[in-house]
């Protein structure tokens, strides 16, 4: 891999966090991730393993204690204007309309209302949401559209890399499965660099080029998925995947 190809990397990351009663608490330890431009790359584990304080610190949101982190060959040392968070929350304002969530990264560079509008409509097409949910509000909307509004108002800057915290974690399962499947199609048009992070192994396998697995703050296998796209959850080839990956 290149310098040029590589878009995140995580180079012996460490996270503690200290509180009186507890003492020293290691969310991550010696963490080492590369991740190349255009690839998927699950993050698998249990709750607790460290997965989204990796996500927060590939993000800006959070720093390590040990190690370093670096976008485009930069080290982290804020928000990078090339990178795009979506929670498992989602995180969209109650008090904002959809359409003005979704171009809210427009409005803080100063692009006018008429082309915020503009991108709004589009954005949300690109979702596969109606252009008139943009007057509804959050609360309006159910979990699985707040979810495609959350990711709109991603793409709204256009970022090279989009982290994903289990964002489909608290959907019903056919719901889950939709939005895994556009998130796969969505993927597939424009190859952006996206780092997902899961405790589904069912999720894990159909989504990825690549799944690395946490334990206690620590890489601890790294598995390559070999199935073509798009993807059967019901094949021979799906199912045996899902028996290699869980059999590591």
């Amino acid at each position: 891999m290149t310098a040029t190809q590589e878009i995140v990397r995580f180079h012996s990351v460490s996270r503690c966090f200290r509180s009186e009663s507890r003492g020293e608490l290691w969310a991550v330890r010696e963490f080492s991730l590369n991740c190349a431009e255009g690839e998927l790359t699950c993050l698998l584990g249990p709750s607790g393993c460290g997965k989204t304080t990796v996500l927060r610190l590939a993000a800006g949101l959070d720093q390590p204690t040990a190690g370093q982190v670096w976008i485009h060959g930069h080290p982290v040392t804020g928000p990078h204007p090339d990178v795009g968070f979506i929670s498992q929350d989602n995180d969209l304002l109650p008090w904002r309309t959809v359409g003005e969530n979704v171009v809210m990264g427009l409005e803080l560079r100063g692009a006018g209302k008429r082309e915020r509008r503009r991108r709004a409509g589009e954005l949300l097409a690109r979702v596969r949401l109606s252009a008139d949910v943009a007057g509804s509000y959050p609360h309006e909307l159910s979990r699985g559209m707040r979810q495609r509004v959350a990711l709109a108002r991603t793409l709204c800057v256009n970022p090279r890399l989009l982290l994903m915290d289990e964002p489909f974690a608290r959907l019903d399962e056919a719901t889950r499965h939709e939005l895994q499947d556009e998130l796969c199609d969505f993927w597939l048009a424009d190859r952006r660099t996206l780092l997902f992070v899961t405790h589904s192994l069912e999720e894990a396998v159909f989504l990825g080029d690549r799944i690395v697995v946490m334990c206690a703050g620590r890489v601890v296998d790294e598995i390559r998925v070999t199935l073509p796209r798009p993807r059967d959850r019901f094949s021979g080839g799906f199912f045996e995947m899902l028996r290699r990956v869980r059999g590591r």
